[in-house]
């Protein structure tokens, strides 16, 4: 009597815990992906801490040094501090540095260049991060197009497999037909699992791109796309890489720090002054002696040459570095802009209709061979044909997606858009 609820209640609990092993699927656009990778990207928050960083080095360099206050007073002349109109010594001395040859505009010019310089490193790594992502959604939804097309047609093999069984068990087929059939369905199993643990790698990524915890499935939701229009012009290309991309704008930035930290470190030969007032009570030719007092260093034995020399060839060193970037940036861009060319041509050379015809001739060939229409050979070599235009179709079009994410990131912006 008693046995019903416990039993009962461990079905529930198997329940519970197998629904908790479940990761969740979540259906998502590219849109909202790229959306939730700009709020909760770890790295991206990172860097954008050094944009902030920067900003204060910059407030910083504006404050003025401050002021020196120097004093000395007598401990004990027969008491300790006895100080009345005959007796003890006071001094006081107040100082302020002031920086010559524009050294402190200087400094914020230098500092300025750190802001700028962590804005194009933010820039860059977003636009790395969001090519890595891009590219991620694009092979998920290319693996799941792929393993429902390998899901859809085990089942159909397993049908056909278990009809054999049957035809084999009355002496109307062969063994060897039978096993060669099994043999096909294995394989398309081991392709799928294979398929699988592809899902699993770029879904790991994908999560990590996109700070999501726990154990959750991205579905990529995607059309087929095409692209809306043909490519710019490669001059226009070009222009649009040296106008937007991040990484060459920042090369183009540390050649004017190294100028500015060139132009400081000349400064720095003049020296500064330091002014001050200072007040004496008694140790003076006279008693409460007032006086202005200007100090500074003498040029002589350090004129800072090392640093100068140092500077300079810092100013050599990045322009050589822009010229590599440039040579880079413009190989890139060729390189994607010749891909795209190609892929472009090779997709459209395929009718559009192409991959439904062949699927629905799939159907029939499968229904064939089962009515012995068809031989054994005749439908294995038409599988292989048919899985071979599948997969190759679907790849295209992924091609298709990375060449012109390729060709945007190479140039740094949007110059082509698929609908």
């Amino acid at each position: 009597m008693h046995r019903l609820p416990v039993l009962i209640l461990c079905l529930l609990l198997v329940s519970t815990i197998a629904k908790s092993q479940v990761p969740d699927s979540v259906q998502v656009t590219l849109a909202d992906a790229e959306r939730i990778f700009l709020q909760r990207n770890l790295s991206l928050l990172a860097q954008q801490y050094n944009i902030d960083i920067s900003k204060a080095q910059v407030q910083q360099a504006k404050y003025w040094d401050n002021p020196v206050l120097n004093t000395d007073q007598n401990v004990y002349d027969g008491k300790f501090f006895r100080h009345n109109k005959d007796f003890g010594q006071v001094y006081i001395q107040l100082q302020q540095l002031i920086k010559t040859a524009g050294k402190r505009n200087k400094l914020i010019k230098l500092a300025n260049d750190e802001v700028l310089s962590a804005q194009q490193q933010f820039d860059d790594l977003l636009r790395n991060l969001r090519f890595v992502l891009r590219n991620d959604f694009t092979s998920l939804n290319l693996q799941f197009k792929t393993w429902r097309i390998y899901t859809s047609e085990i089942a159909s093999l397993q049908k056909l497999a278990a009809g054999m069984d049957a035809q084999l068990q009355a002496g109307n087929i062969s063994q060897k037909d039978n096993i060669r059939v099994k043999a096909l369905l294995y394989n398309l199993q081991s392709d799928a699992a294979d398929m699988q643990r592809q899902i699993a790698d770029t879904e790991k990524e994908f999560a990590i791109l996109l700070q999501v915890s726990g154990d959750t499935i991205f579905i990529p939701q995607r059309e087929d796309s095409m692209m809306v229009d043909a490519p710019p012009v490669l001059a226009a290309l070009l222009d649009s890489a040296r106008n937007n991309r991040p990484d060459l704008q920042l090369a183009q930035t540390n050649i004017l720090s190294q100028q500015h930290n060139l132009s400081y470190q000349k400064a720095l030969v003049v020296p500064d002054v330091t002014i001050g007032a200072e007040y004496d009570q008694r140790s003076s030719y006279i008693n409460n002696f007032w006086g202005l007092g200007i100090s500074l260093p003498l040029p002589i034995l350090n004129r800072n040459k090392g640093n100068i020399k140092a500077a300079q060839v810092s100013v050599q060193q990045a322009s050589v570095q822009l010229q590599q970037v440039q040579g880079s940036v413009q190989q890139e861009v060729i390189s994607a802009y010749r891909k795209l060319l190609n892929i472009q041509g090779l997709y459209q050379s395929i009718a559009p209709d192409f991959i439904n015809k062949y699927n629905q001739l799939m159907k029939n060939m499968v229904q064939s061979y089962q009515e012995r229409q068809i031989g054994l050979l005749e439908f294995i070599d038409f599988f292989d044909g048919w899985k071979e235009a599948v997969t190759n179709q679907l790849e295209q079009q992924t091609a298709l997606h990375n060449a012109v994410e390729e060709l945007n990131y190479s140039t740094g912006t949007t110059v082509i858009k698929l609908k």
